[in-house]
């Protein structure tokens, strides 16, 4: 018996080793394939997903219900085009920048955030979501933020003389970001850390009990969060070529919100389901009616909400192992 699990086991670990490969020899041959244009909407999808994959370590994995990402997600935007058009400084080279200021920031929201849970945590970073656009276009940063009229960057060129052009390069550089940020959050999430993180969602008491540290281990994580999804809005803000206060309103938070619900809250793979919902479907929603397009929208993400209540990561997971039994030998 053990013997044919530890089988059924390396069976499913091949497996999912070969899909992962071929959704990334996929991804790779996208580049090769597409316009500009679906390039640059592929861009953003991956740009998305880091961005959701931030709320998942959060939210998903550790509890605290946070509307207030897309704070982050500008602040990191800006930290990349500010030191691309006053510094002159290389795209690339930005993103630890991004990363460490985002991280930053997210420490010390995440301290007083450590007396406040639920739906108080929640409201809470509604609030700075609300706030940072207002923040941009102050006056006492607006020679560096560029006030009301934003900033706009170039966009970079492919390195070495390779036979690409600018739309290509941006793609295979973000998804190549991409993987390190989904390589890093699945072994911080499957390692002795996630399962601490996983043990305060579940249980903060049975979690300080057992010697957790649960207030700094909180604060780190959402620390770790508000990084990935800097990092985010670093690459959009490079595929994008322009960033503006109203261009990070609250409406990026809730789109990263939802795009956490739809794709699996507790997911890592989620992510990339949700980074595709909340890119696609509007413009779906928009070709069905162009009258009433929120409105299309809004049925489109209550069906999908009915239809895979635990997400799309999911409802892929149970579809999949239903094809497995189907097609195993005696099931």
């Amino acid at each position: 018996m053990s013997g044919s699990n530890a089988a059924g086991t390396g069976a499913l670990t091949a497996g999912r080793g070969a899909a992962v490969a071929s959704v990334l020899g996929a991804a790779v041959a996208a580049a090769f394939l597409f316009s500009d244009y679906h390039l640059f909407q592929l861009t953003l999808v991956v740009v998305y997903a880091i961005a959701i994959l931030g709320l998942t370590i959060v939210t998903g994995f550790n509890g605290q219900i946070s509307l207030g990402h897309g704070a982050f997600y500008a602040i990191g935007a800006y930290t990349t085009a500010i030191l691309m058009d006053r510094y002159d400084m290389p795209y690339w080279a930005t993103l630890p920048f991004s990363a460490v200021v985002c991280a930053g920031v997210g420490f010390l929201i995440g301290l007083p955030a450590l007396r406040l849970g639920g739906l108080y945590l929640a409201l809470t970073t509604f609030a700075l979501a609300v706030a940072t656009p207002q923040v941009l276009k102050h006056k006492l940063i607006e020679d560096y933020t560029g006030g009301v009229q934003g900033i706009v960057i170039s966009k970079p060129d492919p390195p070495f003389d390779l036979p690409i052009d600018a739309d290509q390069w941006l793609y295979l550089f973000t998804l190549a970001v991409g993987c390190v940020m989904f390589l890093l959050a699945w072994n911080l999430l499957r390692g002795r850390i996630g399962r601490a993180m996983m043990a305060i969602r579940d249980h903060a008491v049975a979690a300080e009990a057992m010697g957790i540290d649960i207030a700094m281990l909180k604060t780190r994580t959402f620390a770790v969060s508000a990084m990935f999804t800097g990092i985010a809005g670093s690459l959009g803000a490079i595929a994008v070529q322009f960033v503006a206060p109203d261009s990070f309103s609250v409406f990026l938070s809730i789109f990263l919100f939802v795009g956490l619900v739809v794709g699996g809250v507790a997911s890592i793979p989620g992510a990339i389901y949700g980074a595709l919902f909340i890119q696609f479907v509007p413009n779906v929603a928009d070709q069905l009616s162009k009258a009433a397009p929120g409105a299309v929208y809004g049925i489109l993400l209550i069906a999908v909400l009915y239809l895979a209540p635990g997400g799309a990561a999911g409802f892929v997971r149970s579809m999949t192992r239903r094809l497995c039994r189907m097609v195993r030998p005696g099931g």
